[in-house]
């Protein structure tokens, strides 16, 4: 039986924060779908198909990674992809209410999916792609957080 988990998230851009989570993600399942949410309510900087398409990029290489989209609730995509685990990110103490939040109201609408929360690497822990888009606005180095691929489509976004 393969294991399959499903890891969804705007991922506008993606940062080093969320390829540490799928890297670390696939020491626990055999393959892994991160799942791009097409959510326009957000204002992404990016559409679906760059977010696609930068994930490719970053995931290039990682065996047992796909990279998909989806609307609506991920718990309704989790389920569609018969799989039974949500990976999601925790950064700071200022996520886990949301989060928390969030799984039990899945774990309501779908009590067979587990929501399994995993921390990035310390030196990642403060890395939000809004913390990043604003920075990146202001003119800051972002290289430490994000690919130069991310770093070069983020200048692009900003010079329009």
């Amino acid at each position: 039986m393969r294991s399959l988990a499903i890891y969804p998230g705007s991922f506008d851009p993606v940062t080093y924060g969320h390829i540490d989570i799928i890297k670390r993600a696939l020491r626990l399942t055999e393959y892994l779908i991160v799942a791009v949410a097409s959510n326009i309510e957000k204002m992404p900087m990016f559409s679906l198909k760059e977010r696609i398409f930068m994930l490719r990029q970053a995931t290039k290489g990682l065996k047992g990674v796909t990279v998909d989209s989806f609307n609506g609730l991920a718990v309704d995509y989790v389920k569609a992809k018969s799989a039974s685990v949500m990976i999601r990110g925790l950064r700071m103490i200022s996520d886990f209410e949301y989060e928390f939040q969030m799984a039990l109201t899945n774990r309501k609408l779908s009590p067979k999916i587990e929501t399994i929360f995993m921390m990035p690497s310390e030196e990642y822990s403060y890395v939000s792609s809004k913390l990043i888009k604003e920075a990146a606005s202001l003119g800051a180095d972002i290289s430490s957080f994000v690919p130069e691929f991310v770093q070069k489509a983020v200048r692009r976004k900003l010079k329009k």
